[in-house]
């Protein structure tokens, strides 16, 4: 520690156990992605013959699934590539760019599905209903063995909670298909097939407004849900021996992984009399878990308050 400042970031955690975890998510995510593609095709045969709507769109969605499954099937391998002196974190953001995708398809979904079911409300199509409950009953089969494949791994990182959650969605769409067809059958009301088709849109949307969200939110560096920056430095200050605290940030670089930077301005003696090392004991503590987000990487720079003063003033010079 010199006499002027010091500089120290919390241990470095091993990612083997990552690896693992993202090797396992990789496999989930494969055999999720061979159920997806062999029901799409069911459904994209189903929907040409039938000229259902809702069949239409739970296809589109079976779609978006696929492609967002291979993205989430790529992403789970970049995160278990290494960090190198280059890439420092590794691929650590490849789920959260994976989940804006997804989402971002999603959207242009949803709000296909939305136009075409208010057009067909009020021109319905005629179609049959016994292809069309047994491709639903089909896909919700499909979908609650992917289910049962990824809920192992669901909570891992936003990667893998936006596959689930589209296969969870694709599940009530199916459910919706399903009762469509029986509902046509038992009562020749066509509307049914476009009322299923803006139930799966009303399933499509709001959730993809949300990965959207959550996923801006890390992309942009905001701070990490329920972690008040205003409480850290509160806490900071009320450390002895703490002068002032700035350049606080809290960011994300990936689901489950906050990180959090300050400057620290200690008494001027705290550099001379060995108290530094207690005091940033203190403060690691202080910013690893007492506000709500567990913070494995913190770099915490102390400095003098002399030194301090003499920064501020040549910044106002």
């Amino acid at each position: 520690m010199t006499n002027q400042l010091g500089r120290t970031s919390a241990p470095s955690l091993g990612h083997a156990h990552d690896h693992g975890l993202a090797t396992a998510n990789r496999g989930r995510l494969l055999v999720a992605l061979a159920i997806t593609l062999s029901v799409l095709g069911i459904e994209v045969v189903a929907a040409v013959v039938t000229g259902s709507l809702a069949l239409l769109v739970d296809a589109a969605h079976m779609l978006t699934d696929a492609v967002g499954l291979v993205v989430a099937t790529l992403a789970a391998t970049l995160i278990a590539r290494p960090a190198t002196t280059r890439r420092t974190w590794g691929w650590q953001r490849a789920e959260v760019i994976a989940a804006a995708a997804q989402a971002s398809i999603l959207l242009v979904v949803g709000a296909y599905a939305v136009y075409e079911g208010v057009q067909r409300l009020i021109h319905p199509p005629q179609m049959g209903s016994g292809l069309l409950a047994i491709v639903g009953a089909i896909g919700l089969a499909a979908n609650v063995a992917s289910l049962l494949v990824l809920s192992g791994g669901r909570g891992d990182n936003l990667n893998m909670r936006a596959a689930f959650l589209e296969v969870a969605n694709d599940a009530l769409g199916s459910v919706a298909v399903l009762v469509a067809g029986a509902v046509i059958a038992l009562t020749g009301w066509m509307r049914a097939d476009a009322v299923a088709g803006l139930f799966v849109a009303a399933l499509i949307v709001p959730r993809a407004v949300i990965l959207l969200r959550e996923s801006a939110a890390i992309l942009l560096e905001s701070t990490p849900a329920g972690l008040d920056l205003d409480e850290v430095r509160s806490h900071i200050l009320a450390q002895p021996h703490v002068r002032g605290v700035h350049d606080l940030h809290a960011s994300t670089v990936a689901s489950g992984l906050p990180v959090l930077t300050c400057h620290v301005v200690l008494d001027d003696e705290c550099f001379g009399d060995g108290h530094c090392l207690e005091i940033l004991t203190a403060l690691h503590a202080c910013v690893a878990s007492h506000h709500g987000v567990e913070i494995e990487h913190a770099t915490l720079q102390l400095e003098s308050a002399s030194l301090a003063a003499a920064h501020a003033e040549h910044l106002h010079t």
